[in-house]
């Protein structure tokens, strides 16, 4: 087959040089239409993977093999401490200034168990190169100075005078990994990997320990980089339509000339296989407050084959699809079915990102008698498999499912050329070819000619799960007092630490918290650093036009470049479903696809679903209209896709959907409110500080009332009630219920839709949505309507009391919408106080891991907020001091530029054919019109600060009386903070 030449990099071969580089292997993929370039730089060993294409988001990415032999998280600590200031760029904080300076679509680090990344993307060439010059003197010279570590890291500080003076640890990572490991499912996978894993690296928590955080000393830090932040250990990647000879002459004047070749000896050893299995127990914290009898996690999990190994590695995740993939899965109906738990144990699936690959499987909220059940459950359904046979049928969807998702071009949750390089990381690392992961076609003929001589996956299964002894039965248990034995432990730590302090060790930790304070006041000149002018930013904004053609309003066809994708979304008004059901919608959109319908059951629906499509979903939204009314829209959005192919049988399903919605199913749909709510629930330590600010919006606009409702903890007490009314014969009036809303939500007056595709696939889908349209009912009422509410609930001050040892902390007001003449400086505004003011009171100062200001344009609210925030009382004391500061005019016109970028690069922010399409559809709902957002990034273009402090003094006032207030928190941290707050109390209730 002849490839199409790579216009970016003509005439690269493999056993070519460039500079210091050989290329060791080019090949086209084509599925992406892309080329990949393997390198190895010869005096360092550093190694560089670049894909190219005419993708103009481009993206880098180094990457390092970090291998921690205990669980202090210096892996974690050190991504932290390295972007606090390097050797070219002496700033204090380069990495957020950055964020400022720059059109980024992404900037971020990660740590993982055994790699450490820094990855970006840009569309604009200036920036790419700007901001890798800063991203490779962070990493490879770094200035690690001991007051970054204290802030990033750990540290003691004195709190008290007298009687009163006692320690307490202080940090942002210190604090980070206290809130992650109050959440049951980082619990989870953590101690799982412990126990898999006991004698390789992964038996440790490279996040860290709150407890062993702060015996990882300044120098144990530097001593990690010195070996593991070096070329030999480093994995560079590029990728987009730049060019590749530029990069590596950059990377290596910037960084490897001033290198040697070393040993950094972080190869990552199998872990040692048993000869029998193990049977282990784990505590997690949970709520006082909680019923702890139904509140334990119980799952099998075994040790696999290497990473490096691509096909066996494909082969499990087309067994993992098989097992679990779907509703109708045989491993996950059995366990589901069994009505033990309510939802698979966290964690489960297959990990293919450490050396050795493992699959884990269970039941969350069980009883602790339930163990030994699940696991009998577990290994019957396996045998019977291994014995009786898979079905063609059940291989076919979970290769179809494989395929699918290796098509489409997505950029959720990272922008697609770092969602490439996370899916090859970690095999590259290890020694794996990441041609192979990239381009699956040998692989996948290699098992479609096994699966065609005999019972190859049935075996697979005896041998990696029957027969292999290398397995844990993992059993979570919930520990009320944990939380209050931990804090006991850590105070009695200090306590000991305090007792054996000189008078001279106490003026040395308020010296340098005195320092650390010092320098995190201080005013930088941030001039070394690059940045971007208003001129680079592009003045128009993103457009996508319906074509004209076959289709007419209500159905709009988009004509885009989707890679043989065909997307098809619609919206249904939901304003005219009565109050009492209007709580039920977002379950309604968790269930109709999961239930069945007239004609199919729920399992054969999955089937038919994993067959021939990519998804099928249903989502609620509370929208406010873009007009004169400025009302609330609710509506849900019912989307599906599918490979061209299977366009057919994709409108075959969504009418079946939209025409015979059926709840009849009561043991499955009793089963589906126990599954969405351990969703929710789940959701909450992770979600903290968007759920406070829903909790402190709710009150403001119709609109955010609705989306606390309908998104918010609200809704997790609906579905709490629910489940206690659905445990007898309420599992019938919900039937009921749901049925009233889909005949509500599925009539032809109701209904707006969207076809996205290639020319051809919009031509092919004349006869369906006429059909589609055809069968639904009609009413002659349309629901694109303002729905019914109770009255506001008044602007809240409260506390939200559950299991968590950090705290989410947020504050609401009412300003003004997108098109209004202020709305431009608030958005900038937004962004100022965030890194001017909120970044360094609550992450630097408070410990916290971030503080936010978001300016909310469709419904003109302003929020700040927290996240795994050590403070309560204090943050709300920021807060109270923003009006102070943002009117003080302790800002400049380049403060003011930088703002303008971060909002343009949210703007501009690019998205993949199909998504991009959706967006402009969902627009087209709700009002926004293509000429009111140029016209906002115009008048954002010409922003001066003058401009911004006219608006600052307009909104931002001392007057709490206007500003709504909510936090999630533990009780007897919402307790104290009571305690410290003076007049102003929090209303405590239960999440």
């Amino acid at each position: 087959m002849n490839h199409p030449l790579d216009k970016n990099k003509p005439g690269i071969g493999a056993g070519d040089r460039i500079g210091g580089y050989m290329v060791a292997k080019t090949a086209y993929l084509t599925d992406i239409r892309s080329w990949l370039y393997q390198l190895e730089h010869e005096a360092t060993g550093a190694r560089h993977i670049h894909i190219g294409n005419a993708d103009r988001e481009n993206t880098f990415g180094v990457a390092f093999k970090t291998v921690p032999s205990d669980s202090t998280g210096v892996a974690h600590i050190l991504e932290h401490t390295v972007l606090c200031g390097s050797k070219r760029f002496p700033v204090r904080d380069p990495f957020f200034s950055m964020l400022k300076r720059s059109l980024s679509t992404f900037m971020n680090a990660f740590t993982a168990s055994d790699w450490t990344m820094y990855p970006f993307a840009t569309q604009n060439r200036k920036d790419f190169y700007n901001l890798m010059d800063v991203y490779l003197d962070a990493a490879f010279f770094p200035k690690i100075e001991e007051l970054s570590f204290k802030q990033e890291g750990h540290r003691l500080e004195v709190v008290g005078e007298g009687a009163d003076m006692h320690l307490e640890y202080k940090g942002v990572v210190y604090n980070e990994m206290k809130g992650a490991m109050s959440s049951p499912d980082q619990v989870l996978v953590r101690s799982l990997l412990n126990a898999l894993y006991p004698d390789t690296t992964y038996s440790n928590n490279s996040g860290g320990e709150p407890s062993a955080i702060p015996s990882l000393t300044h120098e144990q830090l530097k001593t990690f980089h010195a070996r593991h932040y070096h070329p030999s250990n480093a994995f560079f990647y590029t990728y987009g339509n730049l060019s590749l000879k530029e990069h590596l002459a950059f990377i290596e004047d910037r960084v490897l000339r001033h290198f040697s070749r070393i040993d950094p000896g972080t190869e990552v050893p199998s872990q040692p296989r048993w000869p029998a299995p193990k049977t282990v127990v784990y505590p997690y914290p949970l709520d006082p407050d909680e019923n702890a009898s139904k509140k334990y996690q119980a799952c099998v999990a075994w040790l696999l084959t290497d990473i490096r190994d691509t096909f066996e590695v494909l082969v499990l995740a087309v067994i993992e699809q098989i097992l679990i993939g779907n509703a109708a899965s045989p491993l996950r109906k059995a366990l589901m079915d069994s009505q033990l738990g309510t939802a698979l144990s966290d964690g489960t699936g297959f990990d293919a990102e450490n050396r050795d690959t493992m699959f884990s499987v269970g039941l969350k909220d069980i009883a602790e008698s339930a163990t030994e059940t699940i696991e009998t459950i577990v290994f019957n359904e396996l045998e019977k498999l291994a014995r009786d046979g898979i079905d063609p049928e059940l291989v076919e969807s979970a290769i179809h499912q494989i395929e699918f998702h290796r098509k489409e071009v997505t950029n959720t949750p990272y922008p697609y050329g770092i969602k490439l390089l996370i899916g090859v990381a970690a095999s590259w690392m290890h020694g794996g070819d990441p041609e192979r992961i990239l381009q699956l076609d040998a692989d996948f003929d290699r098992l479609r000619k096994a699966l065609a001589e005999g019972p190859f996956l049935e075996k697979k299964i005896r041998s990696y799960f029957l027969d292999n002894p290398h397995r844990v039965r993992f059993l979570l248990k919930p520990d009320q007092t944990m939380a209050e034995k931990e804090n006991r432990r850590v105070a009695a730590e200090l306590a000991e630490i305090q007792s054996n302090l000189a008078e001279s060790d106490l003026q040395q930790i308020r010296a340098d918290a005195a320092a650390l304070k010092a320098l995190q006041e201080t005013s930088e000149n941030v001039a070394c650093l690059p940045t971007l002018e208003r001129e680079d930013i592009p003045p128009a904004v993103v457009k996508i036009d319906p074509v004209p053609g076959c289709f007419t309003p209500p159905v709009w066809a988009y004509d885009q470049s989707t890679s043989g994708i065909f997307y098809f979304s619609g919206g249904l008004g939901a304003g005219n479903i009565a109050p009492d059901l209007l709580p039920l919608v977002p379950f309604f959109c968790y269930a109709v696809s999961r239930t069945g319908t007239a004609a199919s059951d729920y399992t054969q629906m999955a089937r038919r679903m994993d067959r021939v499509t990519g998804g099928i979903g249903f989502n609620a939204n509370a929208r406010t209209r873009f007009d004169d009314s400025g009302a609330c829209l609710p509506f849900v959005t019912f989307t599906g896709k599918c490979l061209n192919r299977n366009q057919d049988r994709m409108f075959d399903i969504i009418q079946e959907l939209a025409t015979q919605v059926d709840f009849r199913d009561l043991t499955r749909l009793r089963q589906l409110v126990l599954e969405y709510r351990a969703g929710l629930e789940a959701a909450v330590v992770h979600n903290g500080h968007r759920l406070a600010i829903s909790l402190a919006s709710r009150s403001f606009t119709p609109a955010n009332q609705l989306q606390e409702i309908w998104g918010g903890v609200h809704q997790l007490h609906t579905i709490k009630r629910l489940e206690k009314e659905t445990a007898g014969e309420g599992v019938e009036k919900l039937a009921a219920n749901l049925k009233s809303v889909g005949d509500t939500l599925f009539c032809r007056e109701n209904a707006t839709l969207a076809l996205v595709g290639e020319t051809e696939m919009l031509d092919k889908a004349v006869d369906p949505i006429n059909t589609l349209t055809a069968a639904l009912p009609g009413n002659g009422v349309g629901g694109f309507v303002p729905p019914a509410l109770a009255d506001s609930p008044g602007i809240a001050l409260e506390g939200w009391s559950t299991a968590t040892a950090v705290s989410f902390v947020a504050q609401t007001f009412s300003t003004v919408r997108l098109g209004h003449a202020d709305s431009p400086a608030l958005s900038v505004i937004a962004k100022m106080l965030r890194s001017l003011y909120l970044h360094r009171e609550i992450r630097e100062k408070g410990g916290a891991y971030g503080g936010f200001a978001l300016y909310n344009a469709e419904d003109g609210l302003f929020s700040f907020a927290s996240y795994r925030d050590p403070h309560i009382a204090g943050t709300l004391q920021v807060y109270d001091r923003v009006a102070d500061f943002i009117r003080s005019g302790k800002f400049t016109e380049e403060d003011v530029k930088e703002a303008i970028l971060q909002v343009c690069s949210e703007i501009d922010k690019p998205d993949p054919p199909g998504p991009a399409a959706r967006k402009a559809f969902y627009r087209r709902i709700i009002g926004l019109s293509d000429e009111t957002r140029l016209r906002h990034k115009e008048n954002l273009l010409q922003l001066t600060r003058e401009a911004v402090m006219a608006t600052a003094n307009r909104y931002f006032t001392e007057d709490r009386s206007n500003k709504a207030v909510a936090v999630i928190s533990s009780r007897s941290l919402l307790e104290a903070a009571n305690e410290k707050l003076s007049g102003r109390k929090l209303i405590l209730q239960n999440v």
